[in-house]
């Protein structure tokens, strides 16, 4: 049986879709985009900001769901711009500091709401 996550301390999906859902000790986190979910709206500033405000909403679906940032197992980064990759990338590596999961990251046409970069996030106990 699966169980789906669903907390106030990140932003409601944009669509049809679970921020979480967990199956047989597996944790799929959709792809967070910078939205402060104080005010439903994408923050200020750049890849950096943007990039920070993802990891509080990961970090929020993460403990809601009983997990911490040490379960997560791999990581998939979509960037509007690849250009962008080094200064996410300084974000990501200030998140995972040890063990750092395994990664993807690519570039695409467009994201969500004008984002910058999207994360998505799986994470196992």
């Amino acid at each position: 049986m699966k169980r789906i996550i669903r907390t106030a301390e990140a932003p409601a999906a944009l669509g049809p879709y679970s921020q979480a859902v967990e199956k047989k000790g597996t944790l799929y986190v959709s792809g967070q985009i910078g939205i402060d979910p104080s005010t439903g709206k994408l923050v200020e500033g750049g890849i950096q900001e943007q990039t920070k405000q993802i990891f509080k909403n990961i970090d929020a679906i993460l403990k809601a769901a009983g997990y911490s940032p040490q379960d997560v197992v791999k990581s998939t980064c979509f960037l509007d711009d690849i250009s962008d990759f080094a200064a996410m990338n300084e974000i990501y590596g200030s998140y995972y500091t040890e063990d750092q999961p395994a990664r993807s990251a690519f570039a695409v046409k467009d994201l969500p709401a004008g984002a910058l970069v999207e994360i998505e996030t799986i994470a196992v106990k």
